[in-house]
Parts: C-alpha cells; structure tokens; sequence
C-alpha cells in the first residue's frame, strides 16, 4: 500500500522478537534486516537503507555458497541503494557482482538475466557512458524480444531506454525509432490519458 512507516513500524517489531529468539547469523534474521533496508529504500533513506541491506548481507555470506542467488539479490539491492544514492561507480561494481552470479546460475536467455544488463545499462547511461549503456541495454533487449509477448510494457521500457540514449547521444533519427516503438506497445497497453503516455509523447 506504499506506507512504508507502518511496514518499518511492524517490520521493528518483527525483528525484536527474531533477535530475542535466533542466533544471530540466522537467515530468518537476514530477510527481516532486508525488509526494513526496503522500507528505508522506499522512503528515501539511504543511508539506513544500506546499513540494513548490510546487516543481512553480512548474514548471507556467511550462511550461503558464493553463487546462490539469495546474494545476488542482496548485492541486487545494496546496488539500487548506491544508484538511488547518485554513487554510480559503487552502484556498478555491485551490480556486476550481480550479473557475474546470475550468468553462472542461469540459462543464457533468462529474464532475470535481462533485468541485471539492463541495471548495469541504467548506470552507465547515468554516468555519461553511452556506448557502455547500449551494449547493456541491446543485451537486455535481445532477452526480452524472445521472451516476452510483442505488447509487454518490459518491453516499451526497453525500447525507451535505448531511444534515451540515442537521444544523449544525439543520434537523433535513431532515438526517434525507438521512442516510437514504445509508444505503439504503450498506446495499446494503456488508457489514453495514462500519464506514461504523456512521458512517451514527450520524449518524442
């Protein structure tokens, strides 16, 4: 429901009583420290955020083997933070740590896959490395065109994306073709005053 203090709220209450009753490397603790680092994450508090994707981070190396994908999903998150964070060059190096887990865990052409290239394609393009973000994002987008119907929103997104960088680029005609394949899936997709409506007609 988005009310993030009420979650903090119960997800403290949870934790006392785990903390009472668990030793403290159980993994039951970890997913309740990562609970409340979702909630301060949500609610733009940083720096709390990754004190307690930490904490369960730390759980989790220790109770896990190095390529589960639980610790993907940890590095997954202590990523976002950084990026939310406007620290991109952090951001990076967890979301590779992410990629380099879920391409031994994973069949080449899964969509978990797609989610981690476009990621690290996000952080590129925040960094002003262009030709970086468009090897990610294609990456992402090759994924998704096999997997996903033709009128997915993933897919409007991706096409987004690579149109956004084209235009940062100031490849102009190129961004133009890809702005306008997302709004043909998004016009389809939405009602016709959707607000993502309003982002596609603009960016065109």
């Amino acid at each position: 429901m988005d009310n993030y203090s009420k979650a903090l709220e119960f997800y403290e209450k949870a934790l006392k009583i785990l903390e009472k009753a668990l030793p403290p490397n159980h993994p039951d603790l970890a997913i309740s420290y990562n609970n409340i680092g979702a909630a301060y994450n949500n609610m733009g508090d940083y720096s709390k955020a990754l004190e307690f994707y930490e904490k369960s981070h730390q759980i989790y190396e220790k109770a896990l083997p190095a390529n589960h994908p639980l610790l993907a999903t940890s590095y997954n998150n202590i990523g976002e933070v950084y990026k939310n964070m406007g620290d991109y060059s952090e951001a990076l190096k967890f979301y590779e740590k992410v990629l380099k887990i879920l391409e031994k865990a994973l069949p080449s052409n899964h969509p978990d896959l797609a989610t981690s290239y476009n990621n690290i394609g996000q952080v590129y393009s925040k960094m002003g490395d262009y030709s970086k973000a468009l090897e990610f994002y294609e990456k992402s987008h090759k994924i998704y065109e096999k997997a996903l119907p033709s009128n997915h929103p993933d897919l409007a997104t991706s096409y987004n994306n690579i149109g956004l960088v084209y235009n940062n680029m100031g490849d102009y005609s190129k961004a133009l073709e890809f702005y306008e394949k997302d709004l043909e899936i998004t016009k389809k997709a939405l009602p016709p005053n959707h607000p993502s409506l309003a982002i596609s007609y603009n960016n065109i």
